[in-house]
């Protein structure tokens, strides 16, 4: 038996928990998951049924975990590659940008996707401000850092960096210099390369 159980539908979020399982180097199975056929393992595991799930089958038990973000954090946890995890001084970098993007960036991305632009005493209560201080906020860390925990790569990258790269490819950030530089840093690890080529074959192989 692999190490983990992934499940995943390849035109999900689960994109970025196989990015974050290759970068980890960890073995895994993937079970794919129908939008409306979800298999009675996942709604075991999560009973939410949504995607990413990861099942770790560890030697103490089996453990559960969802959410991309944590699915990213775990990984790096276990993971036998000791550089995915934050040194002391980065530790404070690596929490707050990872929850940051998991938070406001990506609620403040949905919201506007939903015509939703809170105004005045609204954008304290939505937690993300308005989108253009969340995307501000986003872009200064990385006009001064060239990852996320600064010089080099950690697994938090794994995750604010899926939310840059899929803001430039959907258009829901702007192109600046400082998310374009850094989508493409990451783009060019073989970890990222692999993965993503995984579920490209997969998406093309359910259109046919």
């Amino acid at each position: 038996m692999a190490s983990f159980t992934f499940f995943t539908n390849p035109m999900s979020r689960g994109q970025i928990a196989r990015w974050a399982l290759h970068e980890a180097g960890v073995d895994y199975e993937t079970v794919l998951v129908d939008w409306q056929a979800k298999p009675e393992a996942l709604l075991a595991a999560n009973p939410m049924g949504k995607v990413p799930t990861i099942v770790h089958h560890a030697e103490d038990g089996d453990h559960v975990v969802s959410e991309a973000a944590a699915i990213c954090l775990y990984l790096a946890e276990v993971s036998p590659l000791e550089a995915l995890t934050p040194r002391d001084a980065e530790r404070a970098a690596y929490l707050r940008w990872t929850f940051f993007a998991a938070g406001p960036v990506e609620q403040a991305i949905t919201a506007r996707s939903l015509g939703f632009e809170p105004k005045g005493q609204q954008q304290v209560m939505a937690g993300f401000g308005s989108y253009e201080r969340a995307v501000d906020t986003l872009a200064g860390h990385f006009a001064l850092n060239e990852y996320v925990c600064g010089d080099r790569f950690t697994m938090a990258d794994v995750y604010v960096g899926s939310q840059v790269d899929w803001g430039l490819m959907f258009k829901s950030l702007p192109e600046r210099s400082e998310f374009v530089a850094y989508a493409e840093r990451l783009r060019a690890r073989p970890a990222y390369v692999e993965a993503k080529g995984i579920d490209a074959a997969l998406i093309a192989q359910a259109q046919r």
